[in-house]
Formats: C-alpha cells, sequence, structure tokens
C-alpha cells in the first residue's frame, strides 16, 4: 500500500494519521495472529528463555542436576544440549510461521535480500564468536553450576556488545524475515528481542551476585 510521498519521495506534507492508518492495515493484510503455527511460533520463543532460566535458577539452588548425573559438567553438558534442541524447534516453528503467511512484496526485492545477507552474516559472526569465547560451559550457563570462569571476557566480541549471543541470535531472525520477505517474521524476531530484553534483566544482576558471593580465586 503505498504512503502519501511527494514527487521527490520526500515526507514534507504527510498526514501521519493516514501513514499509522496504512501501516495498520498493512499489518492486518500480512500478519494474522490467530494462525496456529504463528501462536506455536510466539509461544517456543517465550517458552525457550523461560525455560532455561528457571532450570539454571533451580540448578543453582538446589545442584538437583549435579546430583542426578554426578558431575557438574556432565549437568551443564546436558542442559546446553536440550538448550541447542529447544533453539532448533523454535527455529522451525519461525520457518512454519513465516511459510503460513503471506510474503509482503516490497520486501521481495535486491536491497531487501543484501540486507538480509549482512544481516545474517553479522548475527551468525556474533553467535560464533560468542561461543569461541565463552566455550560450550561458560556460553550454557556454567556459572548457575558452579563451574565459574576465572576472568570477565572482554575479548571480540564482548567489547562490541555485551550480550553478543542474544543479539546475534535477533539479527539473523531479522534477516532470515528479511530474506523471505516475511512480515510475520519481522513480527515475530521483534518477540525474540523483547524476550532477549526480559531474560537480560534477571540474568545479568543473578549472574553479577553469583561472582559477588564466589569465594576469592574460585
Amino acid at each position: 500500500m503505498p504512503f502519501p510521498l511527494d514527487c521527490c519521495g520526500g515526507l514534507n506534507n504527510v498526514d501521519y494519521s493516514q501513514v499509522d492508518l496504512s501501516a495498520m492495515t498493512l499489518l492486518s493484510d500480512y500478519v494474522n495472529v490467530t494462525d496456529p503455527n504463528f501462536i506455536v511460533a510466539a509461544l517456543s520463543i517465550v517458552f525457550n528463555p523461560l525455560f532455561w532460566n528457571l532450570v539454571a535458577r533451580w540448578e543453582h539452588r538446589n545442584r538437583s542436576l549435579t546430583r542426578i548425573f554426578g558431575s557438574p559438567y556432565t549437568a551443564c553438558y546436558f542442559l546446553g544440549i536440550v538448550i541447542i534442541f529447544l533453539n532448533f524447534l523454535r527455529s522451525h516453528c519461525f520457518s512454519e510461521a513465516m511459510k503460513s503467511q503471506p510474503k509482503l512484496p516490497l520486501l521481495d526485492c535486491l536491497w531487501g535480500y543484501y540486507a538480509s545477507v549482512t544481516l545474517i552474516a553479522v548475527g551468525i559472526l556474533l553467535v560464533t564468536s560468542s561461543f569461541i569465547a565463552l566455550g560450550f560451559i561458560g556460553t550454557f550457563l556454567g556459572d548457575y553450576f558452579g563451574i565459574l570462569m576465572e576472568k570477565k571476557v572482554t575479548s571480540f566480541p564482548f567489547n562490541v556488545t555485551e550480550n553478543p549471543m542474544y543479539w546475534g541470535s535477533t539479527s539473523i531472525y531479522f534477516g532470515w524475515s528479511l530474506m523471505n520477505a516475511s512480515p510475520v517474521g519481522l513480527v515475530l524476531t521483534v518477540v525474540v528481542a523483547l524476550c532477549y530484553a526480559v531474560a537480560l534483566l534477571y540474568e545479568g544482576p543473578f549472574t553479577e551476585e553469583i561472582y559477588r558471593k564466589a569465594p576469592k580465586g574460585e
């Protein structure tokens, strides 16, 4: 749906109420939030960070997984594998939601493709370099299992963003949505970003408290 631009592509005499109405119409035409695929994808996005935070805090309080597996390392590897599986499941649900709803022709163009490739490449770089810097244990909440790092990682990509794994993942979903010209994908990407932002409000202070209470030299 065209927006009221002047002949030079400016926005000098735009009726912004009409722009808002056009945007809402566009959203309703291309995004169906009652679609079962959308609902499942949204639930999987919300569930994942909620799951790993609850399980990790439960482990930190009770050491239940450590007792079950006999080792904090084995327990952490188990949780990490479960998280990886849930992330693959989330991506599958995300993909099914995009397939089930229409594409936006405006995004199905060369610039959209270039932007999507750039976002995916940046996301992969952030996620991969973060994993290399932290290792498996550090990536998958090892500090909640009592496996503390000797010092805070400040090398790339942590000198660019404090939470590269989360924002790299968000960038990948953003790029994937653009590559598929999918409005519903863009909406779900916003859900991803919001869930990560909320998770960080709880994870950051809790992790800092773990290290603050740790015995010196641990």
